[in-house]
């Protein structure tokens, strides 16, 4: 039976049904109109943003909350350019997503036509890979491969880029099912070799640390990661990108380790003689000074990506491949291990747990009586409980919500951890939300992050897409701002947002069919979080009026070294040299 004819546009939107698309986040334009037409009866969902930006973050908050591939569309030029933001913010935290980009018709490439860009040239260094398709034929075909990779492997952030004549010429539609990749294909097992080499060393070790990154979320690792942190009784951390993989009420939980992290997380880290690094990659808001960093320890490290084995750090045993497979071959290699000898950790818990009594995470209220902002988070993630799904954007808020929400379950915290992109919150809790639809989306938002991407909230009242979102307002870009009271005495250059002001977030959330709430008392925080889940028809805004300089603790300064962690405004360490 020979294969259909239609248009590109009509390969495109088959191929994407065929790869298991059931929602795009997207805005049409000149470039890419021909593919709207076919969308226009396709069983994908296709959800209208107000921005580009929108979309892939969108996009992006889909995948994370599912673990699916999420998808974007967008036109050429601008539209296309303002994808570029949430790409690179999707790449830097391994999430799978694809783009799908109108290009200008082939003939006027390269000729500066009108709404055009070299969208493949200005993506290529923060893709997973790009296309640039300029024959029907290839549609389907490119987008099979854009799916494969994005999904595969360490995931990540996919550009298909499709000339404005290839989706209007006719093509023969072939389905490509199976992909087979030249010089891609990931390494999935790590060698018997290495697997023996780390039981051996984690059954040598008297003070290990397992320290765990997004890659133990990325590949489904909760179970397995579980069985071996209770097997090696060794004590846990999970990074900014890893909270929930590991639950916070289990006792071998020291917490995020980085320069927001727990005093016990980061000092067990210090002070270590055995890193067992499951998906991490040593970035440096976790290490610190990198040559001050766990300077005794010997490094285990197991990842998909061959390229951050020794990238940051080096490692003494290199686990490639994915991993929950490295997990599982490690457990029983690990028990063989154990039956010759176990190393007695009893004295390393005292230390580390000790560490964890001694400086538990916690916050001062207000002397002038005003809403202290860690409770107000803290009290959210307490009523919404741990099935929420909780999404923070940028700043002060952000590290508020990964110390005083208690994660208990994987992809239930989302937040832009390696570009670090203000105006995430809301678009991405939009996607979640989607994705998750029977799940509570809050989103902790600050209201300069607020401010850059609040027009989906929009999108979510048409849509039916009930978030909610607490914007924790303290008329400010709160962590640049801390740091100018830290180390620029003071001098507040344009961080004063005056947003209790202008505008009135309450009053904007109305206008943008939201329901808008307000709250300025420590007393009516409760009834106010009780009152914005009690509305579940529409999305929900909360205006917290909060006292403006609380600041986040612990921290590390930017360039010092873990050993240098700070619990107060005086910036005295915590540990001196004896003490350490």
């Amino acid at each position: 039976m020979s294969n259909e004819i239609m248009t590109g546009a009509s390969a495109l939107v088959k191929s994407l049904e065929h790869a298991g698309v059931d929602v795009m986040f997207g805005i049409p334009g000149g470039a890419i109109l021909p593919a709207y037409d076919p969308i226009f009866d396709s069983k994908i969902r296709h959800i209208l943003v107000r921005h580009e930006q929108g979309a892939g973050h969108a996009a992006t908050g889909y995948a994370q909350a599912t673990g699916r591939v999420g998808v974007c569309i967008a036109t050429s030029g601008p539209g296309a350019t303002n994808l570029v933001t949430p790409l690179a913010d999707a790449q830097m935290d391994s999430v799978p997503i694809v783009a799908i980009t109108g290009q200008v018709a082939s003939g006027a490439i390269g000729t500066d036509a009108f709404q055009e860009a070299d969208i493949r040239g200005i993506t290529m260094p923060v893709t997973k890979h790009n296309f640039l398709v300029t024959d029907p034929s290839q549609i389907s075909k490119a987008i099979a491969e854009a799916f494969h990779i994005a999904g595969t492997g360490r995931p990540g952030a996919v550009l298909v880029d499709i000339a404005k004549d290839a989706l209007q010429m006719k093509t023969e539609f072939v389905h490509h099912k199976n992909v087979n990749l030249g010089g891609y294909h990931p390494i999935m097992e790590p060698t018997a070799q290495s697997i023996r080499d780390a039981a051996r060393l984690i059954a040598e070790s008297k003070q290990p640390v397992l320290y765990i990154g997004g890659g133990a979320i990325k590949s489904n690792s909760q179970k397995e990661l579980l069985k071996l942190a209770e097997l090696t009784g060794a004590p846990v951390v999970t990074t900014l990108m890893a909270r929930g993989v590991f639950p916070d009420s289990h006792p071998q939980h020291l917490g995020m380790p980085g320069m927001h992290g727990t005093v016990a997380a980061v000092t067990a880290l210090q002070k270590a003689d055995l890193l067992i690094t499951l998906g991490a990659r040593f970035d440096d808001r976790v290490t610190g000074k990198l040559s001050t960093f766990a300077v005794n320890a010997k490094i285990i490290h197991a990842d998909i990506d061959p390229a951050e084995i020794g990238k940051n750090r080096r490692a003494d045993v290199a686990l490639i491949g994915d991993l929950t497979a490295s997990i599982q071959a490690l457990i029983p290699a690990i028990k063989n291990e154990f039956k010759k000898s176990q190393p007695d950790l009893t004295p390393w818990l005292k230390q580390a747990y000790g560490w964890r009594e001694r400086f538990p995470l916690g916050f001062d209220q207000p002397n002038d009586g005003s809403v202290s902002p860690q409770y107000v988070i803290e009290r959210i993630g307490q009523i919404a409980g741990p099935d929420a799904i909780y999404v923070a954007g940028v700043g002060q808020h952000q590290m508020w919500a990964s110390q005083f929400i208690k994660y208990e379950n994987p992809r239930t915290w989302l937040n832009s951890g390696g570009l670090g992109t203000m105006g995430y919150a809301v678009p991405a809790a939009m996607g979640a939300k989607v994705g998750a639809p029977d799940k509570v989306v809050w989103a902790i938002d600050g209201d300069g992050c607020f401010q850059m991407t609040n027009q989906e909230l929009v999108t979510c009242a048409l849509n039916n897409i009930p978030i909610k979102v607490a914007v924790i307002n303290n008329e400010s870009l709160g962590m640049v701002r801390q740091w100018q009271t830290l180390f620029y005495n003071e001098r507040y250059s344009n961080t004063e947002l005056h947003s209790k002001r202008i505008p009135d977030f309450a009053k904007l959330a109305d206008a943008m069919g939201c329901v808008g709430l307000s709250c300025d008392s420590t007393a009516d925080v409760n009834k106010t979080i009780e009152a914005a889940m009690a509305i579940n028809d529409r999305p929900v805004v909360v205006d917290f009026s909060v006292f403006k300089d609380a600041m986040v603790w612990p921290m590390v300064a930017a360039g010092t070294s873990n050993d240098e962690i700070v619990n107060a405004r005086s910036l005295a360490p915590i540990w001196d040299s004896q003490e350490l």
